[in-house]
């Protein structure tokens, strides 16, 4: 019963990751596309809490749940779609940390707009552009660890 346990946590944590990360990049879109700095300062502030309620927990479960999982199926880390999927993993948060550092500055690059009655400035579009570009490999990322989990294809051993 606790094998089924954890693997819900890790499956629903996988499934977090994955809709928080396309939810939080459609509303931070959207708000952009808006241009209004009212609107991407609240947007920004909501996902940013997001980012840490919802993303920064399944981060922190998914090493976990998944390590205890693969062993306890007698998988090692080192089967090729395991060591894969922590590459992986590794790739996806090493575009998520700083996208989240950037989010944090452009809303309040955008708090900044609205208190000083002025336009969006330049620093805003240019995080921008990196935080949209960062989106496609950790997104990508992601997919792949999905389809990893789901077809354990047989990729040779790194071990």
């Amino acid at each position: 019963m606790f094998y089924f346990l954890v693997k819900m946590v890790h499956i629903i944590g996988a499934a977090v990751l994955l809709g928080a990360g396309a939810g939080i990049a459609f509303f931070m879109l959207v708000a952009h596309l808006r241009g209004d700095p009212r609107e991407i300062a609240a947007v920004a502030r909501t996902v940013v809490l997001a980012d840490f309620l919802f993303t920064a927990s399944a981060v922190i479960l998914q090493p976990i749940t998944g390590t205890w999982l693969a062993w306890s199926s007698g998988y090692s880390l080192g089967d090729g779609w395991v060591a894969a999927s922590i590459a992986l993993y590794v790739v996806t948060g090493a575009f998520w940390l700083p996208v989240v550092w950037m989010q944090m500055r452009m809303r309040d690059l955008a708090v900044r707009a609205i208190e000083t009655d002025a336009k969006l400035p330049a620093a805003y579009y240019r995080l921008f552009r990196w935080w949209f570009a960062f989106g496609f490999p950790a997104f990508a990322a992601v997919l792949a660890i999905f389809w990893l989990m789901i077809s354990r294809p047989a990729i040779p051993y790194w071990d």
